[in-house]
């Protein structure tokens, strides 16, 4: 398949400009994305244009992902209900400078067609106004810049739009232009809502230097429920492992809906025609088992975080329905695995020396009501401590602790609860 053959059967075509199919097929192209450094992480929301960028590069062309430092001070007013808050400067480069690490996961920055990082800050930075309305302002209409949807929505809704936003589409059209000019970037990549400020660069360099850009755009992926992508009730889920650990974002994927796993196995990996098939007719057969999840979830975790973290996750899971060993995960695993179970915070020291009985810490950590419950429990079978059965009379010292810092607790088979060494 071509690349645009490629990205139709993965459901990332969404519309393109004019002969795109024959200028790509014509040579080694340079296209770009945009990036908006809001944040100095990106989150998966930002997964199809990385990837994007990347399936252009496996295709013979050369990337450029341009971190916006200078638009990033103005914000675009697409898909946005209200005003962004304009961020300093300094805000700007420091996010700027966590996205670049973040992106050479997914592109080659070696070889005949590497990746390059531009900084749109290096020209914007230095635009003087009575230049930039005079070289590029001039080849607008307010007409056709009204007429654009993500602006006429702003201008109809109760917050308005105001004159820093409504000019975000002249800045991102000279980007495409400067590139152009530059670099010989002769496409331009993004969401479906950037189709009017990658239209108006191509116009741009049509008017401004006769020449002739060409636009792609992808999807904004939703849900099977209808609902933005990438949103959780916790929030966004990141790509730093900071923000959002590699076992979360591993679940994350795990959890995709039965209806959208098999879409997203297209959209969200490098899994090809008859892989994808082979894991939807799986699915199909044992819907219980939900192997498109599982690839997902391996296949776009080892991408972002390594092969290591993956396995760990996968570990971490099978932990959760006890198929697993406690111990071989860290204190801070165990804590994100079990972080919807009552959790109790106890001094280290009484777990010196003979420790803390068992009876007294299924009481505290509010999985037994009284001492004599948790000696019929235990009596029975039914207590678990780090997953390994206990006796009534047993004492829980500070070698129990997975890290020297958690023991995890467990009546029968479903009540959970985590005991935290505080020192």
């Amino acid at each position: 398949m071509t690349l645009l053959d490629d990205l139709a059967w993965r459901g990332l075509l969404y519309d393109q400009t004019p002969d795109l199919a024959d200028h790509l097929a014509g040579g080694v192209r340079t296209a770009y994305c945009g990036f908006d450094p809001t944040a100095d992480s990106l989150h998966v929301g930002h997964l199809l244009p990385a990837l994007g960028l990347a399936r252009l590069q496996q295709a013979g062309h050369r990337p450029v992902a341009l971190v916006g430092g200078g638009t990033g001070l103005i914000g675009d007013p697409s898909g946005k209900r209200a005003e962004r808050t304009l961020q300093t400067r300094d805000d700007v480069e420091a996010n700027a400078a966590g996205i670049r690490g973040q992106l050479e996961r997914f592109l080659d920055f070696d070889g005949p067609n590497a990746a390059r990082m531009a900084n749109n800050l290096d020209w914007l930075g230095g635009a003087g106004l009575l230049d930039f309305l005079r070289d590029v302002g001039k080849h607008f209409t307010v007409n056709a810049m009204t007429a654009k949807e993500s602006v006429r929505s702003r201008l109809e809704s109760e917050q308005g739009l105001s004159f820093t936003e409504f000019s975000y589409q002249l800045l991102q059209a000279y980007d495409f232009l400067v590139q152009y000019q530059r670099d010989g970037v002769t496409v331009q990549i993004g969401g479906s809502d950037q189709w009017g400020n990658i239209t108006a660069g191509a116009d741009l360099i049509r008017r401004a230097a006769g020449g002739q850009g060409h636009g792609l755009v992808m999807p904004l992926v939703t849900n099977a429920a209808g609902t933005k992508f990438g949103k959780t009730e916790g929030g966004a889920v990141w790509l730093d492992p900071e923000r959002t650990s590699p076992y979360q974002f591993y679940q994350f994927w795990l959890n995709t809906d039965d209806r959208d796993a098999v879409g997203y196995l297209k959209a969200f990996t490098w899994l090809g025609p008859d892989e994808v098939e082979a894991l939807a007719a799986e699915a199909e057969a044992a819907p219980r088992a939900r192997p498109a999840q599982r690839a997902l979830a391996r296949e776009v975790t080892t991408m972002v975080h390594g092969a290591d973290a993956a396995d760990a996750a996968e570990r971490a899971g099978r932990v959760l329905f006890g198929d697993g060993d406690l111990t071989s995960l860290d204190a801070k695993t165990l804590g994100e695995v079990f972080e919807e179970a009552p959790s109790v915070a106890l001094p280290a020291a009484r777990f010196e020396g003979d420790g803390v009985p068992v009876v007294d810490l299924f009481v505290e950590a509010g999985l037994a009501a009284s001492k004599g419950e948790a000696k019929r429990l235990a009596r029975g079978g039914g207590l678990r401590v780090n997953d390994e059965p206990v006796e009534a009379a047993a004492a829980v010292t500070a070698s129990d602790a997975v890290g020297g810092a958690v023991v995890v607790l467990r009546k029968g088979k479903k009540s959970y609860a985590l005991v935290r060494l505080e020192r």
